[in-house]
């Protein structure tokens, strides 16, 4: 599968930051949050992220025309979710909102789509037991900071499909990171791949 469409859900720092990211690498991105006020901000922090991206150099001026337009916000995570290739919860660290979310996306995302969570300290196995098709349930937990941090660290769970794998880890290649696969398991893993970034990141930041 090829991932077309991006949704986000949860507007804060770090949503906001993922969402730059996708748009710059060309990916179609949606947003969602609880408040509408701060998808209003959001957005017009991404075009001012984007613009001083430009003048310091840092993306090209034809990267940030591409990016503007492929963002679109949703007003509730069913409609935001309803078209997305992969989505990425990046709402705040709690498991009951968590299972709430992933509860949502196994009834109304769109068959075949990847289901991830940026989550740094709770457990994608837990997260995602509420799910039918756990094989395409994964972590993807951006490094801070989002936007000039080169790593992205993919965390499997023991139904975590290769596919999946394979599929965001090419997602992240295209945001210009390196990925760490990191083995959610009860058994430590001493030994895990980093795989380089084809291009250094371009920033998105403020």
């Amino acid at each position: 599968m090829e991932v077309k469409t991006i949704a986000i859900i949860g507007a804060e720092t770090t949503g906001r930051r993922i969402a730059c990211a996708a748009a710059e690498a060309g990916y179609r991105t949606i947003l969602e949050d609880v408040s509408p006020e701060r998808l209003e901000q959001t957005v017009a922090w991404i075009k001012q992220a984007l613009d001083k991206g430009v003048l310091r150099g840092d993306i090209e001026a034809s990267i940030r025309d591409g990016a503007l337009p492929l963002i679109s916000t949703a007003r509730s995570v069913e409609e935001a979710i309803r078209d997305a290739d992969l989505i990425i919860e990046a709402v705040p660290d709690e498991m009951e909102l968590k299972l709430e979310l992933f509860t949502i996306f196994d009834k109304f995302a769109r068959p075949g789509a990847i289901l991830a969570s940026c989550s740094a300290s709770l457990s994608i196995g837990e997260m995602t037991d509420v799910t039918v098709s756990q094989d395409r349930c994964i972590g993807m937990r951006f490094r801070d900071p989002v936007s000039s941090g080169k790593l992205i660290e993919l965390v499997k769970t023991p139904l975590t499909s290769h596919e999946t794998l394979a599929i965001c880890s090419e997602v992240a290649r295209r945001m210009r990171k390196e990925v760490l696969v990191v083995d959610e398991s009860p058994i430590p893993i001493a030994t895990q791949e980093i795989r380089p970034a084809e291009k250094p990141v371009p920033e998105c930041k403020t």
